[in-house]
């Protein structure tokens, strides 16, 4: 073996690269859209601070008892609207996939009308309900007048939530779709019925995809229920519409609700952030043991 092969010529040490300086990409781009964001984020911050708003006014009504009112009404309703949509999600869901023809069929054209329709006129036909039917009930045993027993918050209740139950229903079929098949035969192999099989086999591992998009709808329930003031529903909106007609401070009593919406809205993506890893842990742990 020739020694001189084992040394490095002078023609090959310029070609080392162990002396060299790392120097990380400069993102031009980054750097400039990151200081147009912050300049925009100043010039709102100084708007608000020099704008004609009186921050004493939204400090006063901040926990204002009519305030307080709507935050306990829009919470109620929201609760209220979303049980209703995630029950009939859950039986439009079921209805849609089923082997029955008929079932099958309601079940599409339930999901046609109330997702096509908006959510405000819906409001405003069921409120008004009474143009069409003037009392509700069986003739010659118990009425009602329709009026009576349409009010507001029953309105905003079916309106919201049949039309919550149509986008609910998709997020939970798309979430018994994604089980795998096998489940469903090895549940029936076993002697389940289809009850037992959706309660113990497919549900707990559908919530790991079904709980994400629910909660969001959640989220977007409590700002939808706004919706609900124009039907006269005392929700913090409405509330604040009040208030601010009588004193037309009107950019502070926005600032009020908007503050109690966002509060709401973090509060609920914590908890949502909590469900899904259990649900997530859950899913993991029922794959482990098949």
């Amino acid at each position: 073996m020739n020694v001189a092969n084992l040394t490095s010529s002078p023609t090959d040490a310029k070609y080392e690269i162990a002396h060299l300086k790392l120097v990380p990409k400069r993102h031009i781009g980054r750097m400039v859209a990151a200081g147009i964001v912050l300049l925009l984020l100043a010039g709102l911050v100084r708007a608000f601070s020099v704008g004609q708003i009186e921050w004493s006014y939204v400090r006063d009504f901040l926990f204002a008892p009519a305030i307080l009112a709507g935050l306990y009404n829009t919470l109620l309703m929201t609760i209220a609207a979303m049980g209703v949509g995630i029950v009939l999600g859950v039986v439009i869901a079921i209805m849609r996939i089923s082997g029955n023809p008929v079932l099958s069929s309601i079940a599409i054209g339930y999901v046609w009308v109330f997702r096509g329709a908006p959510a405000l006129l819906q409001l405003m036909l069921w409120f008004n309900l009474a143009l069409i039917f003037p009392t509700l009930g069986i003739p010659g045993l118990f009425e009602f007048r329709t009026v009576d027993v349409m009010t507001p918050f029953v309105a905003a209740v079916l309106g919201l939530g049949l039309s919550q139950g149509a986008y609910t229903s998709e997020v939970v079929r798309s979430g018994l779709l994604s089980v795998d098949s096998g489940q469903y035969e090895a549940a029936r192999t076993i002697g389940m019925t289809q009850m037992m099989m959706l309660r113990r086999i497919v549900l707990p591992q559908a919530m790991r995809v079904m709980v994400p998009p629910v909660g969001n709808e959640v989220i977007g329930m409590v700002k939808l229920t706004s919706l609900a003031s124009v039907i006269q529903y005392s929700e913090i909106l409405h509330n604040a519409q009040i208030i601010y007609f009588a004193n037309t401070r009107v950019l502070e009593l926005l600032l009020v609700a908007s503050f109690w919406y966002l509060l709401v809205v973090s509060v609920l993506s914590v908890g949502q952030h909590y469900i899904e890893r259990y649900f997530g842990r859950g899913s993991k742990s029922i794959r482990s043991s098949m």
